[in-house]
C-alpha cells in the first residue's frame, strides 16, 4: 500500500480509500469481517457520507472503529450537505453544522479527518461556506476539508475568499475520475475530470497542491472488463444499469481494450491497471473503491503498488496509437 502525507492530518492516509456504501444494516459482524480485512491489507482510510444509508454507514464504521480500539490509527472521510429528505439543495451553513454533528455522534468521535460538501450549489456565496468550514476546522472537528463534486472553479472562487479574508482554503477535492469518461451523470450533481474535459481541472489542482480523492476509479464496474459491446442488454440491477448508462460508449470501450491488453501483458487483472492509472496520474491522487467482498481486497491493495508510465497513460488515454514497450 502506498500513503501520502497531507498538511492538517497527523498520519499517513492510504492511497486507496475503502468506501462503505456495500455496509450492511443486517450484518455487523460480516460488515466488520470486510473492514478488518482492508485494515490488514493496508487500507487505513474509509469513505462515508451522511446520506448513505440514511446515516447507517456512519454508524457501522463508527462501530467498528471503536470496538477495535483504532481511532488514532484510521483516517476518516465523510460528506455532508447532499440532498435529503426531499430538500434538493442543502449545501446551507444550518446543514453543515448539523450534518457534520450528527456525522460525529454517528462515528463515535469528537473530529473527522477529512469532511467534503457531497454536491455543490453554484449560485450560493462561497464565502458563506468557506466560514462554517472554517468556524468546523477551528473547533476541532475538521483536519482538513474540501468539495466533493466541485467543479474547479468553484473551488478556486473558495480559496481566492479564503486568502483573503484568513480563512482556511480547500485542500482536499473529490471528484469522478476513471480510466473511461464520464459520457453522462450516473447521479444529478455528479462532476467529472476523467478525459480531456478534466484536464484543466486536474492541472490546477496539481499546480495548486490539492490532494483528489476520486471516486469511481473504475467507473461504476465498466474498466473490469465484465461489460462488453454485445453483452449490455443482459444487465438489470440498478448497479449495472447505472454505470451503463454514464460509460458505455465506444470510446470507452477502446479505452477497455487497452487496459484489458495491457493487464495482460503485465500480468495483473483490468481493475489493477484502471486503479494504478488513477494513481500513477499524480502524487496527490488517491481512488476510493469499493470492496464489496473481502476476497477482493487483496487484488485492489496491491494495484497501489502498480506504477503506469506517461507513455502507457497517454496510451490508455488513446492519445497514442503505438502501445508503449
Amino acid at each position: 500500500m502506498k500513503y501520502s502525507q497531507i498538511d492538517g492530518i497527523d498520519k499517513p492516509v492510504s492511497r486507496l480509500l475503502q468506501g462503505s456504501i456495500m455496509l450492511s444494516a443486517d450484518d455487523r459482524d460480516g460488515n466488520f469481517r470486510l473492514l478488518d480485512a482492508c485494515f490488514e491489507n493496508g487500507f487505513n482510510a474509509f469513505d462515508s457520507a451522511h446520506s448513505y444509508g440514511a446515516g447507517l454507514t456512519d454508524t457501522e464504521l463508527g462501530a467498528w472503529i471503536t470496538s477495535r480500539g483504532i481511532r488514532d490509527d484510521v483516517v476518516i472521510l465523510t460528506k455532508c450537505a447532499h440532498p435529503e429528505n426531499g430538500i434538493p439543495d442543502r449545501v446551507r451553513p444550518e446543514y453543515i453544522r448539523s450534518d457534520l454533528a450528527e456525522s460525529l455522534e454517528r462515528l463515535q468521535t469528537d473530529h473527522v479527518e477529512l469532511f467534503l460538501l457531497h454536491r455543490d450549489s453554484r449560485d450560493y456565496p462561497v464565502d458563506e461556506i468557506v466560514d462554517v468550514l472554517h468556524e468546523a476546522k477551528e473547533a476541532g472537528q475538521i483536519g482538513v476539508y474540501g468539495g466533493s463534486n466541485w467543479l474547479g472553479d468553484r473551488v478556486k472562487a473558495a480559496n481566492d475568499y479564503a486568502a483573503a479574508n484568513g480563512k482556511t482554503p480547500f485542500t482536499v477535492s473529490s471528484p469522478q475520475f476513471s480510466v473511461a469518461e464520464m459520457v453522462k451523470p450516473p447521479w444529478e450533481g455528479c462532476i467529472s475530470v476523467s478525459g480531456a474535459q478534466g484536464e484543466a481541472d486536474r492541472a490546477w489542482y496539481d499546480e495548486n497542491e490539492i490532494s483528489l480523492f476520486t471516486w469511481s476509479s473504475l467507473a461504476g464496474g465498466f474498466m473490469t472488463g465484465k461489460f462488453t459491446r454485445d453483452n449490455l442488454d443482459s444487465f438489470t440491477s440498478y448497479w449495472d444499469t447505472n454505470p451503463i448508462g454514464a460509460y458505455a460508449y465506444e470510446s470507452n470501450f477502446q479505452r477497455l481494450d487497452r487496459v484489458i491488453e495491457l493487464a495482460a501483458d503485465k500480468g495483473v487483472s483490468p481493475s489493477q491497471i484502471s486503479v494504478a492509472y488513477v494513481l500513477s496520474n499524480s502524487p496527490r491522487h488517491h481512488a476510493i473503491v469499493a470492496n464489496w467482498e473481502v476476497e477482493q481486497i487483496p487484488d485492489n491493495a496491491a494495484a497501489a503498488d502498480l506504477q503506469l508510465s506517461a507513455a502507457e497513460i497517454a496510451w490508455l488515454e488513446l492519445k497514442t496509437e503505438e502501445k508503449p514497450s
